[in-house]
């Protein structure tokens, strides 16, 4: 039977609202903000409190400490209702210099954990997203994100049931409109949302 929701006995998973058809966020990506120190030039320097999660992903990212993959999916063993799904597809990348890419590490060990399939190239950007990301107007980064993301048309995945993976919920800009190529474009059925962390601001 195939799922209504994705649902969790995790007491510290988030509901997602967007065009999908239905989203959680495992954690928060931060507990808090902590002031570290003042430079020189009076700026303040701020560090922040991980969870589990957000550290995990801080360190598949940006330590490239790649064997934490097996890790996060593990964590997301209390997560329900993926069972049903046909393919995990992992949000399309932002930056293409890193040596390997963490949501596609994320999504490859969640398929092998849950036995389903992973297209790994089905979105795509064919620019570089870091301007993207500096934009604070959601209405403006829609706009430059739907110029951006683009379906591989060698996939037919037409009446699937989707599952879209991404490490960070921040303002749900990237997972919106990859979902809209997936809903208009690819013609899949249903298009549900699993998110790593969210953060605690929108920005």
């Amino acid at each position: 039977i195939p799922p209504t929701s994705i649902g969790s006995d995790l007491p510290m998973t988030i509901p997602l609202k967007g065009n999908w058809r239905f989203g959680v966020a495992y954690d928060v990506h931060t507990t808090d903000s902590v002031h570290l120190s003042v430079e020189d030039d009076r700026s303040e320097v701020w560090g922040s409190n991980r969870t589990e999660m957000g550290q995990l992903l801080y360190d598949l990212k940006y330590e490239g400490t790649r064997s934490k993959a097996d890790r996060i999916v593990e964590l997301l063993d209390g997560i329900e209702g993926l069972e049903g799904l046909d393919l995990i597809v992992p949000a399309p990348s932002s930056n293409f210099n890193r040596a390997f890419q963490p949501v596609v590490e994320i999504a490859r060990a969640l398929g092998v954990r849950r036995e389903m399939p992973m297209i790994e190239d089905l979105l795509y950007k064919d620019c570089e997203g870091e301007e993207i990301k500096n934009v604070d107007d959601l209405k403006e980064r829609g706009r430059l994100l739907r110029d951006a993301i683009h379906l591989n048309k060698k996939h037919d995945v037409a009446g699937k049931r989707v599952l879209l993976v991404d490490d960070l919920y921040r303002s749900g800009a990237t997972l919106t409109v990859a979902t809209e190529v997936l809903y208009h474009s690819a013609g899949v059925r249903d298009v549900y949302v699993l998110a790593m962390t969210k953060t605690r601001s929108r920005k």
